[in-house]
C-alpha cells in the first residue's frame, strides 16, 4: 500500500512539473539586473489594449468675422466702377458730340441694347434723353448730370430692397433661395448668412437641395465659418422635410432667421412648381415665409431672363440677387430683370470672396456706370 502511495505521489509531481513548463514557454523571459531579480515581460500580442487612451479633442475652428454691410457698400462702388464703367464711358462720348444726329442716338440705342437694359426700357430711356437735351440744352444740363437722373430713375430707387429677415409672433424669419443650378445660389445662401451674422441675428441654414451631396457640404462648411447652426439629412431626403425641420429648429431655439436653399433643377415648369409649392407649403406649418429671393447670374443676359419668368410663375419671388455682376458689362440686367419681374434687385455678388455680396445701391450702382 505504501508503494502505491509514493507511486501516485511522484506522478502528481511530475505532472505539476510539466504543467509548469507548459505555461512558462508561453511567455517571454527577459532578465534585468535589479536586485537579483528576474522581470517578466508580458507575451507580446496583437490585440489591442482593453483601455485605449482617449484620443486629445481637436480645437475648435476660430469662428470668422464677417464684414459689416457699410464696409461692403464701400467695395460695391469700387468693383462696379471697375467692371460697368465701359458703358457709362460709351454713352458720355456719344452724348457729348457737338451734333446728336440720327446715327448718333441709334448708336446709343445700340450701346444700351448691348448692356442687357432690354427694348422697352432702352426706347424709353433714349426718348427722354433727346427730348431733355433738345429742351434744356447743354448749357443748362451737362449731358453727364441728365444721363445719371434718368438712369437712376430706370433702376428705380422707389422700390423696396429691404429683406424681410424678421418673423412675427416671436417666430423667426424665413427666407426661401430659389434658382438655377449654376447661379450660384448655394454660395448666395451662405454669403447671406455672413450678412446676418455680421448684423448679429442668429442663424439657422436649412440644406433642402437634397439632390446634389456637394450643395449640402458646401452648406456645411459656409456654416461653420461662422457658427451657424445647419440642418442636413443624407442625399436624397425629401427637400420639404429638410426645410420644415430647418424652421422647426429655428422656432424651437429662438432663432431671428432661417434660410432655405433648395434644388435649382429646371427640367420642366411642372415639376419645379410642385417641388418648390410642397416645400413653401411645409414650411408655412411652422412660420410664415417671409422672403423668396431668385438667385440669377448676371452673365446669363436673356437666358437669366427666361429662368426669371419660370421661377416668378411657380413662386411669389420678392426680390432678386444678382450674382458675377462684377465679371460682365452687362449692368443692364438690373433693369430688365425688375422690369420683367416687377421685383427690385435686393443683393448684388461681386466677386468669390465670402463677403462679396452686398445690398443694391441704385444711385452707387449708377456712378459706377458712370465712372
Amino acid at each position: 500500500m505504501g508503494e502505491w502511495l509514493f507511486l501516485i505521489i511522484g506522478i502528481a509531481v511530475v505532472g505539476a512539473l510539466a504543467l509548469v513548463g507548459l505555461l512558462a514557454s508561453g511567455r517571454r523571459r527577459k532578465v534585468e539586473p535589479r536586485g537579483g531579480t528576474d522581470v517578466i515581460a508580458p507575451p507580446e500580442t496583437t490585440e489591442a489594449p482593453a483601455e485605449a487612451e482617449a484620443p486629445a479633442e481637436a480645437e475648435a475652428p476660430e469662428l470668422e468675422t464677417p464684414e459689416s454691410t457699410a464696409s461692403r457698400l464701400v467695395r460695391l462702388r469700387q468693383r462696379l466702377s471697375r467692371s460697368q464703367g465701359a458703358l457709362g464711358k460709351g454713352l458720355l462720348a456719344l452724348l457729348s458730340r457737338e451734333r446728336l444726329d440720327e446715327d448718333t442716338w441709334e448708336s446709343i440705342e445700340d450701346t444700351l441694347l448691348t448692356a442687357d437694359i432690354g427694348v422697352g426700357p432702352t426706347q424709353e430711356l433714349v426718348e427722354k434723353l433727346r427730348t431733355r437735351l433738345r429742351v434744356e440744352g447743354a448749357e443748362s444740363a451737362s449731358p453727364r448730370d441728365v444721363l445719371r437722373e434718368e438712369l437712376v430713375a430706370l433702376v428705380d430707387p422707389t422700390m423696396d430692397r429691404r429683406l424681410a429677415v424678421t418673423g412675427a409672433d416671436g417666430k423667426p424669419g424665413v427666407l426661401l433661395v430659389v434658382g438655377v443650378n449654376g447661379a450660384g445660389k448655394t454660395t448666395t445662401v451662405g454669403k447671406i448668412s455672413r450678412i446676418l451674422v455680421a448684423d448679429e441675428r442668429k442663424v439657422v441654414l436649412g440644406a433642402a437641395d437634397t439632390f446634389r451631396a456637394a450643395a449640402v457640404e458646401q452648406l456645411a462648411t459656409w456654416g461653420e465659418r461662422v457658427g451657424v447652426d445647419v440642418v442636413r439629412r443624407p442625399e436624397g431626403t425629401d427637400p420639404a422635410s429638410v426645410a420644415f425641420d430647418a424652421v422647426k429648429e429655428g422656432v424651437d431655439t429662438g432663432a431671428d432667421t432661417v434660410v432655405i436653399d433648395t434644388a435649382g433643377r429646371l427640367q420642366n415648369k411642372a415639376g419645379l412648381m410642385d417641388e418648390l409649392g410642397k416645400v413653401k407649403r411645409v414650411i408655412e406649418k411652422q412660420a410664415p415665409v417671409t422672403e423668396v429671393l431668385l438667385v440669377l447670374d448676371a452673365t446669363t443676359g436673356q437666358n437669366g431672363m427666361i429662368q426669371a419668368r419660370v421661377f416668378s410663375e411657380v413662386v411669389d419671388v420678392s426680390g432678386i440677387v444678382l450674382t458675377k455682376l462684377d465679371g460682365s458689362a452687362k449692368g443692364g440686367i438690373v433693369v430688365a430683370v425688375q422690369r420683367e419681374l416687377g421685383v427690385p434687385v435686393k443683393l448684388v455678388g461681386l466677386g468669390e470672396g465670402a463677403d462679396d455680396l452686398a445690398p443694391f445701391d441704385p444711385e452707387a450702382f449708377v456712378d459706377a456706370l458712370l465712372g
